[in-house]
């Protein structure tokens, strides 16, 4: 007999603020205090859903650093250009997802793409960060640019669906190549579905609902936008049941047990490590920065 997970607490964001003059985040964690909680996930920051007017200039972040770790945008609404220090860049449209390995460091720079910028629209963005080993964290960069099309969906009856963007669900394998045990599954549940998920036993877990209105493990309601419920570790199961239609994003993962130390984008195993970090990245690239500067 397999057990529920048991939700641990719903939180709401900890924080809003611009990232450049293009991203307009509320911020899920860790400014609301979520921490060791959701280990080896380090932060989620949920861009819009923002109109932004024409305009003849690319609204954007522009180029900053990372290591240490890797950063993974979904694309729900509006384009982004992508270029990095390692020679990547591309599009992110709608239904696409990046997933950039800084490891042992990419400078980088995030701007709406042209043609959005030119006709304006609603830009919504997910950027999540996921923490590295310590053996992996100076490996060299990695980028991974993930179509829609290369991401597969699992029927979840009733209209609902998920798109397996990384792990596994119900025998079907996500897009994504990851260096530790994730799972990351973009839920679109119609009113009136209910559904069951498993989720490894021993893992972290987060249950975040963009917009929508959904009880969890028959008990907890996460109702509106922008609200987020972690999970024990123990259990290997869900239950998410949405009383209107409802968007959301379940991550877990397989803790990372090592000490994490941050310095703005660089995430190390040691406080001396990540400055470190800041002074070779400022002697190499020029760029200087905030140790609490929020960065894309």
């Amino acid at each position: 007999m397999t057990d529920l997970k048991k939700v641990l607490n719903v939180y709401g964001p900890g924080s809003n603020h611009w990232v450049g003059d293009g991203f307009p985040v509320r911020n899920m964690f860790p400014s609301n205090g979520l921490n060791a909680e959701i280990n080896p996930f380090l932060m989620l920051d949920y861009a819009g859903p923002s109109y932004f007017e024409p305009s003849k200039k690319s609204h954007g972040v522009g180029e900053h650093p990372h290591r240490g770790f890797e950063t993974v945008t979904i694309a729900y609404q509006g384009a982004v250009s992508h270029r990095d220090s390692a020679g990547s860049s591309g599009i992110i449209f709608p239904g696409d997802v990046q997933w950039m390995t800084a490891a042992s460091g990419v400078v980088h720079e995030e701007m709406h793409e042209k043609e959005f910028a030119k006709n304006g629209g609603t830009f919504e963005m997910i950027q999540l960060w996921v923490n590295l080993p310590k053996e992996i964290k100076m490996s060299a960069p990695r980028y991974q640019g993930i179509t829609k099309e290369q991401i597969s969906t699992v029927d979840l009856g009733n209209g609902s669906y998920a798109r397996v963007i990384a792990g596994e669900m119900r025998g079907v394998q996500g897009a994504a190549t990851t260096y530790t045990q994730l799972n990351l599954f973009d839920l679109r549940l119609t009113a009136g579905t209910k559904v069951e998920l498993q989720i490894p036993d021993g893992h972290n877990s987060a249950i975040f609902v963009l917009k929508g209105d959904v009880t969890l493990n028959d008990a907890t309601s996460i109702k509106g936008e922008a609200r987020i419920a972690t999970l024990s570790p123990e259990g290997d199961r869900i239950v998410l049941e949405a009383k209107e239609d409802s968007t959301i994003l379940v991550l877990s993962g397989e803790p990372i047990n090592e000490p994490v130390s941050s310095y703005g984008p660089f995430v190390m195993n040691t406080t001396r490590l990540c400055r470190l970090c800041a002074i070779i990245t400022t002697a190499r690239w020029g760029i200087l920065h905030k140790r609490n500067a929020p960065s894309f």
